[in-house]
């Protein structure tokens, strides 16, 4: 009866105590034996709630302890084997004997220590990647919650942008800036005309392990929204969404007419800042041109002018020369 209760207080006082690794690690069981002649030295007496208290300061509420045991996706085993191979021959040797709380402070801490060193030389895990996805790689064991902390990104990344000009070509990659499994699927859906992430308007385009989606030429019926959802087994993954915006070939092209031909009218060279590089580097190098063409143009008017001059001088001097040879004729 004696030994039931006790049982049954020292399960109460575990649960309450706050988790870590060694509670995730170590049964109730073993540490009822572990505990069993924890002796307080100032009063001579076995006192197994303060042994239970001793486990809580020195594993339970130890950052160390809890900082070592974040370690990458698969490697809680590795945790639980260190940690095993510290605590259980403990277990074995302080069994149904009588120890002082000294001792069972120094093989503890000991054993606090020895984890710590052997935990933090697993491996790491590489962190999240943001904005979005299940980054399973990036999960992190936490010892308080005895589970690997998910990345809590959400599924759906923020609508990519993208704006093509009708009858040209598009290629869409369902990207991920981290891993994934080898075993995945990708599905495309469309939603027409309307930028959104509603998945309730998207209507599936696709299914297989591409994660390509080409349009070799786009048209007005192509606006809208394209979803890429890569999955691993029954698991989503990760949403990409892009919106793709298509300008009217007739509308391209009225609207470059209409640029080249306000830029004609622009004095000094000017350009409007809407205009693209290529049209302003051209316009730029027509003008050397244009300055060529104008002063020979000048050039041609001022000759022109001269040799009209001397034409004149020259009908003007034969006809003072002829009327010169009328006057002599007379006398």
């Amino acid at each position: 009866m004696y030994t039931s209760t006790l049982r049954l207080v020292c399960v109460s006082l575990l649960l309450c105590l706050s988790q870590s690794c060694y509670q995730c690690f170590v049964n109730v069981e073993d540490s009822l034996r572990l505990c069993w002649g924890h002796v307080l030295t100032e009063y001579n007496v076995r006192n197994v709630d303060a042994c239970f208290e001793k486990l809580d300061r020195i594993f339970n509420n130890n950052e160390t302890v809890i900082e070592a045991g974040r370690v990458g996706k698969g490697y809680d085993i590795q945790l639980k084997e260190i940690l095993g191979a510290e605590i259980l021959p403990l277990v074995e040797e302080f069994d149904q004997k009588l120890n002082n709380d000294t001792v069972y402070e120094q093989r503890l801490q000991t054993a606090a220590d020895n984890f710590i060193s052997a935990a933090s030389k697993l491996p790491r895990v590489s962190g999240c990647i943001p904005p979005c996805g299940f980054q399973s790689a990036g999960a992190v064991y936490n010892c308080v919650t005895c589970q690997y902390d998910s990345c809590e990104f959400p599924l759906d990344c923020p609508v990519e942008e993208i704006k093509v000009m009708e009858n040209s070509g598009i290629r869409m990659w369902c990207d991920v800036p981290f891993a994934l499994p080898t075993d995945i699927e990708v599905i495309w859906r469309f939603a027409e005309e309307v930028e959104t992430q509603q998945l309730d308007q998207f209507k599936e385009v696709t299914v297989g392990a591409d994660r390509l989606y080409s349009i070799p030429s786009v048209t007005l019926q192509h606006q809208g929204t394209y979803q890429c959802e890569v999955y691993s087994g029954q698991l989503s993954l990760i949403r990409v969404y892009y919106y793709i915006s298509v300008t009217p070939q007739v509308v391209a092209g009225h609207t470059e007419l209409q640029e080249t031909f306000d830029l004609s009218l622009l004095p000094g060279g000017q350009f409007f800042s809407a205009s693209g590089d290529f049209l302003r580097s051209f316009l730029a190098s027509l003008l050397p041109l244009l300055a060529a063409c104008l002063t020979s143009l000048l050039l041609l008017v001022f000759l022109s002018l001269g040799v009209l001059h001397w034409s004149s001088i020259q009908e003007q001097s034969h006809a003072e020369e002829t009327h010169q040879a009328d006057d002599l004729g007379l006398f």
